[in-house]
């Protein structure tokens, strides 16, 4: 049986792996957790001559196999060069998101070599650059709470999702508290007026109706918006045809309560009527 789709996660510890394994096989996957990597083009090979209908699988690897680094390279390539329909999906987070986790678990971290959390999640992070930069789609969970985080994988993964062949996360920001890791576009709304210099606005977000009347009632939003669907609406069949399948706009204003917030939702609502699958992320929604 030709295995119609494989997946692979991977990434930091602490970042996820489990609860995205679980969904896969919600999904109708195969799934092994930690499977050492060199046993893994055995593990394909067995699936595909298995007497069951296994047309899906999914694999967890990471740092926990001892060997995941040194053969990481020559298996990856082996596998490429087999021509599967291979997604490798690394999991990331914030350092502070980690080490609530690891907190709230009590169990330690992996590496375990020194003093700190913090500095065995800098050391993890060193020791995985390569493998990040050869992922398909990073995902940085900081933002998601466990049932948002399924509902994405859902989204991503699923076959519907496929039609169309693009995923768009809209996320809003405040540059004060830094850019979103893993936006591939950022768009700068610092410009448009700021309701948190008007007193009836300032304790609301752009969520509520009278902030976004304040936001998008000028000309000059109004100018800028067209702009900016109408740079979007060319770039979207551009990325498709270069085969990109996860796509992350950044909106950011200072403090990503207000402006940043109210731009991320149209634009969502525009590329949702485009037909393709958008989600909307307000991650600075709530600091004060």
């Amino acid at each position: 049986m030709r295995i119609a789709n494989f997946a692979i996660i991977t990434g930091l510890s602490g970042s996820g792996k489990s609860l995205a394994i679980h969904t896969l096989e919600d999904l109708g996957y195969f799934c092994v957790d930690n499977l050492p990597i060199r046993l893994i083009p055995t593990f394909v090979d067995l699936c595909e001559v298995s007497s069951e209908e296994i047309t899906k699988i999914g694999v967890v690897i990471d740092i926990r196999e001892r060997n995941f680094l040194s053969d990481f390279d020559q298996v990856y390539e082996e596998l490429r060069r087999r021509k599967l329909p291979m997604t490798l999906i690394f999991l990331e987070a914030d350092d502070d998101v980690l080490i609530r986790r690891y907190s709230e678990s009590r169990r330690p971290h992996p590496l375990g070599t020194l003093d700190t959390i913090k500095e065995n999640i800098a050391e993890e992070r060193k020791l995985l650059a390569n493998v990040r930069t050869k992922a398909d789609i990073i995902v940085d969970t900081s933002r998601f709470n466990v049932h948002q985080f399924r509902s994405y994988l859902f989204e991503l993964l699923s076959e519907g999702r496929r039609k169309r062949k693009l995923f768009i996360s809209v996320v809003s920001f405040g540059y004060k508290y830094g850019l979103p890791n893993d936006s591939d576009l950022v768009f700068d709304v610092r410009f448009l007026p700021n309701p948190h210099f008007n007193e009836e606005l300032r304790n609301k977000t752009g969520i509520e109706e009278e902030v976004c009347r304040f936001v998008t009632g000028g000309k000059e939003y109004q100018e800028f918006f067209k702009r900016l669907t109408g740079f979007i609406s060319f770039l979207l069949p551009r990325f498709i045809a270069e085969g990109k399948s996860y796509l992350t706009i950044g909106i950011g204003c200072t403090g990503g309560r207000h402006r940043s917030v109210v731009v991320a939702n149209e634009l969502a609502k525009f590329i949702e009527d485009k037909g393709f699958m958008v989600r909307v992320c307000h991650r600075d929604i709530e600091r004060q």
